[in-house]
C-alpha cells in the first residue's frame, strides 16, 4: 500500500491556522468590543490601551491557533494581558471606586443586556474581573479561577458580591436619573 504525502492526508495544514492577517482583520472588525473588554477589565483608559496594543502584538506573532478559534483566542489574549497588568487577587484591590470618563447614564451593551459602566468601574479589581469574565464573557467558574489564580469558591463569592453591588448601585441610581429628581436629593445622592 502506498503512502500519500502527509499534506494530502491531512489537507493543507497552513490553511487551518490563523495568520497575522486573520488576527488583524479580527481586531479591525471588533475594535470597539475588544477595547471595551480591555477597559472593563482594567478600569483605566491608558492601561486598557496598553493591553489592547499588546494583544495586537501577541496575536500578530502568528501563534498556531486554529482559524475557527481565532476570535476567542484574541479575547483571551486581551484578558491575559489585563490580568498581567493588574494582577487582581481576592481581597487585594488595586482600585477603589474608580472614576470614569463615561457619564453616569452611559450604558454598555453586553451579551446579557445593558449595564452601567460606572457601576462596573466601582467594583474592586477582583470582583470586576470575575463579573466581566463570568457574567459578560460567559467564562466558566473553573476557567475564571484558573486565569485569576484563585479558587472556584472565591470566584463564586466574588461573582455574587459583584452582582449584589451592581444591583445596589442600580437601585440607588434609578432614583437619581428618573427625570423627576429633586435638587436636594440629587445633591445628596451625588455625594
Amino acid at each position: 500500500m502506498s503512502r500519500q504525502p502527509r499534506s494530502q492526508v491531512y489537507g493543507n495544514s497552513e490553511n487551518r491556522y490563523a495568520t497575522r492577517d486573520d488576527f488583524l482583520k479580527i481586531f479591525d472588525e471588533n475594535l470597539n468590543g475588544l477595547y471595551q473588554l480591555s477597559f472593563l477589565l482594567t478600569g483605566d483608559h491608558q492601561k486598557a490601551e496598553g493591553c489592547f496594543v499588546a494583544g495586537i502584538d501577541d496575536c500578530a506573532k502568528e501563534n498556531r491557533v486554529f482559524r475557527g478559534w481565532a476570535r476567542a483566542w484574541t479575547k483571551r489574549v486581551i484578558v491575559k494581558n489585563a490580568i498581567r497588568e493588574l494582577n487582581p487577587r481576592e481581597g487585594h484591590s488595586n482600585s477603589s471606586a474608580l472614576a470614569t470618563l463615561f457619564s453616569r447614564k452611559q450604558q454598555s451593551h453586553s451579551p446579557t443586556g445593558h449595564f452601567d459602566v460606572d457601576a462596573v468601574m466601582r467594583l474592586a479589581d477582583f470582583e470586576r474581573f470575575v463579573f466581566v469574565l463570568c457574567v459578560l464573557e460567559h467564562y466558566g467558574v473553573h476557567e475564571c479561577a484558573l486565569l485569576l489564580g484563585s479558587s472556584a469558591p472565591e470566584v463564586r463569592e466574588a461573582r455574587t458580591r459583584a452582582i449584589e453591588q451592581l444591583a445596589n448601585f442600580r437601585s440607588g441610581s434609578s432614583n437619581r436619573y428618573d427625570g423627576h429628581e429633586r435638587s436636594g436629593q440629587a445633591e445628596a445622592l451625588k455625594a
